[in-house]
């Protein structure tokens, strides 16, 4: 098993490190670093939030940034870009984009867990220019060709 490295940010001192809450969970939590208050979220906004952790991943993965199933579907929270990726060799802050569509205004405070990052390969592709491509029974046809239900 490859090492995943946090760095902490200035005055990061107190937040654990980001980490799997039971031995078959797939993500590991990551905790909102709010150092100057609470954060309070109202229908419609959206707000970046920090988790206070530079990472350095392994080579040929990714961090995926991931909602939180409880924070998530119990209060209202999405990521809209979810999930978001961390590529290998981002040495930044990892932060997470959490836009709120509950009804009632809801606080998010330093140390609560507002999102899970699962690490995942990667693998990567030489990007070939054809003249044709193979058929396929779908074919061309686009967004909701193959019906619902």
């Amino acid at each position: 098993m490859a090492d995943i490295r946090f760095m902490r940010v200035e005055n990061n001192v107190d937040l654990p490190l980001p980490a799997y809450a039971t031995p078959g969970a797939a993500g590991m939590d990551l905790r909102a670093f709010l150092p100057d208050g609470p954060l309070t979220f109202t229908h419609g906004e959206f707000k970046i939030v920090s988790t206070g952790f530079c990472v350095e991943l392994p080579p040929g993965t990714e961090m995926q940034v991931r909602p939180r199933s409880g924070l998530s579907l119990k209060h209202g929270f999405i990521i809209p870009n979810s999930p978001g990726t961390v590529d290998e060799d981002y040495r930044g802050c990892v932060m997470v984009g959490l836009y709120y569509i509950g009804a009632e205004p809801f606080i998010i405070r330093h140390g609560d867990r507002v999102a899970q990052a699962v690490i995942a390969q990667v693998q990567r592709y030489q990007a070939v220019e054809v003249d044709t491509l193979s058929s396929s029974e779908r074919g061309s046809r686009g967004l909701g060709s193959t019906g619902f239900g």
